[in-house]
């Protein structure tokens, strides 16, 4: 065999097949390497929020309040408690997830911290979501331990039920609660996506807190507010009412737990948004927080 042949089955051999495996591996050791540094954005997220005792004392006082209240009024089963604890839930849990999130990538930002983390291979993605991730364990910690605590406490302290849930015998059960703690949760985590979200855009402590206060009032009661004035004026009709009342994380959120938790046995006087519409309000809402929070954390070309 000549040096020719033995040179061009040399070539052939170390041709496109190895460069395939080594774009495989480098693929690989990408992929690694940004679930390694999610974890590791993740843990440092949440060390953050164990070791801060501002947010532990947020968590102590919404548990006394959402424990308190149905305690205080006598809890008498699942679905009463569902319904005890709905409105306090809406308003407080926003309350409680900008004090979890507000602060997150302003902090970093303020300290010096993000101006090194931009210095290791991390893409802004990897950072908020790895924020995001660490900060909601111990948002959904501090607000579902409590519904935890009180569903466990039913068969315990539980009063004589009313003639009204006596007559029937399938109205009350766990699921009811099941069902209120899962909406909660992803409710809160819509909440964390907003904090967030206005944490990325502010520049300062102060902006950060009057911005953070609107957006609570807006998600609270703002958004509904408006669409009770368009009732009112006749710019919202009553056969969209329930399409546009899903607009509000509150709303949409509110909506779920009256048309799903509680299977639509008990309605309140407040207007209920449509389920597929609620479902799509909270998913639209917490994209476009998490999309802005990415956007906002620093500029491409910085």
């Amino acid at each position: 065999m000549s040096e020719e042949s033995a040179t061009g089955d040399s070539q052939e051999t170390a041709g496109s097949p190895p460069t395939k495996i080594v774009d495989q591996d480098a693929t690989h050791r990408t992929t690694r390497d940004r679930g390694q540094a999610l974890v590791a954005v993740a843990q440092r997220a949440f060390d953050t929020v164990v070791r801060t005792r501002t947010y532990l004392a947020v968590a102590v006082v919404y548990g006394f309040i959402v424990v308190g209240l149905p305690v205080a009024s006598g809890v008498s089963g699942y679905l009463p408690l569902v319904l005890d604890l709905l409105t306090p839930v809406e308003v407080l849990v926003p309350l409680v997830a900008f004090g979890f999130g507000s602060w997150s990538v302003l902090a970093d930002a303020r300290s010096g911290e993000l101006d090194v983390i931009r210095t290791f291979p991390l893409d802004r993605s990897t950072y908020v979501l790895g924020t995001f991730l660490g900060r909601a364990v111990g948002l959904l910690a501090a607000v579902l331990a409590p519904l935890v605590v009180l569903g466990i406490s039913i068969p315990f302290l539980r009063e004589p039920a009313t003639g009204v849930f006596a007559s029937h015998a399938t109205v009350d059960s766990p699921v009811y609660l099941v069902r209120f703690v899962a909406l909660t949760a992803a409710y809160a985590l819509v909440s964390l996506a907003l904090a967030m979200a206005v944490s990325s855009l502010a520049r300062s402590r102060r902006t950060v807190v009057a911005a953070a206060t609107v957006a609570t009032l807006a998600v609270v009661i703002g958004i509904d507010a408006a669409v009770i004035l368009g009732l009112v004026h006749g710019i919202v009709g009553a056969d969209s009412l329930g399409l546009v009342v899903a607009l509000s994380p509150t709303g949409a959120f509110r909506g779920l737990i009256l048309s799903t938790a509680v299977d639509g046995i008990v309605s309140t006087g407040t207007p209920a948004a449509n389920a597929a519409a609620s479902v799509a309000g909270l998913t639209i809402w917490f994209i476009l927080a998490f999309v802005v929070a990415t956007l906002a954390a620093w500029s491409s070309d910085e």
